[in-house]
C-alpha cells in the first residue's frame, strides 16, 4: 500500500465514531502469500488471544462441520466435505464463532452509564467489542437510554405494535446474517404467521 492511501486509511479511521480506547493503533497492509495456511493460523489465534477464549476457541475449531457432537459454521453456507474433513473451517469462520463466544457482557449499568446518542458516536466495533446484551431492553426517550424491561412487558409492547398496524405487510421482521439456521427458520414462520415475508437482514440491505 502506497504512503498516500496509508494517510488515507488512518484519516478515514479517525474520523469514524469514538468509543473507549482501544490498545493499538488499527493499521493494514498487503498480505501476499497463500489464503489459507500458517498466516491464516496465526491470524485464528491472535484473534482467539485477544477474545482470551484459548479453552472454549480450539474446541469450536474442532467442532465446526462435524456431524457427530458438531455444528455448522454459522459464517456462511460453504457446502461441508462428504467425507469429512479434521479441520474443516477457515479463518473467517473461527473469527465468527470465537466472537459469538464471547464471555463479555453488556448489562443494564452499561446503559445507565452511556446515552444513546453518544452511543451513536461510537464506532462498530467499539459497539460490539462491549459484549452480549443479558436481558430486553426499551428506549425511553425522555432520558434518552437504553432501560430494563421484562420479557413478558416486551412481548406485549411487540404486539401491541404489531397489531395497531393496518396490513401486516406495513411490518419488517429484520434479522441478522449472522442469526442461525434454526432461529432464522423460526423467526421467518413467525413472520408469515403473521402475514407478511418483510424478511430482510444485513445481507440485503
Amino acid at each position: 500500500m502506497s504512503d498516500k492511501n496509508k494517510a488515507n486509511v488512518e484519516r478515514k479511521s479517525a474520523d469514524g465514531g469514538e468509543g473507549p480506547p482501544v490498545s493499538g493503533q488499527w493499521s493494514q497492509h498487503d498480505y501476499t502469500h497463500p489464503a489459507a495456511g500458517w498466516g491464516a493460523a496465526n491470524a485464528v489465534m491472535r484473534f482467539i488471544a485477544r477474545e482470551n477464549e484459548w479453552i472454549q476457541g480450539p474446541k469450536a475449531i474442532l467442532k465446526m462441520n462435524h456431524e457427530d457432537g458438531g455444528f455448522d459454521c454459522p459464517g456462511c453456507a460453504w457446502p461441508d466435505a462428504l467425507k469429512g474433513l479434521k479441520l474443516d473451517i477457515c479463518e473467517n469462520g473461527i473469527k465468527h464463532v470465537t466472537w459469538e463466544m464471547t464471555g463479555k457482557r453488556v448489562d443494564r449499568h452499561f446503559f445507565a452509564a452511556h446515552t444513546v446518542s453518544e452511543l451513536s458516536t461510537w464506532t462498530d466495533f467499539a459497539l460490539e467489542d462491549q459484549g452480549r446484551l443479558t436481558e430486553p431492553l426499551v428506549y425511553d426517550s425522555a432520558s434518552d437510554h437504553y432501560v430494563p424491561i421484562s420479557w413478558q412487558d416486551a412481548f406485549n409492547l411487540i404486539g401491541e405494535h404489531l397489531r395497531a398496524l393496518d396490513s401486516p405487510n406495513e411490518a419488517a421482521f429484520y434479522t441478522s446474517g449472522r442469526l442461525g439456521n434454526e432461529a432464522s427458520f423460526l423467526y421467518s414462520l413467525m413472520a408469515r404467521e403473521y402475514g407478511t415475508n418483510n424478511l430482510p437482514d444485513c445481507s440485503n440491505m
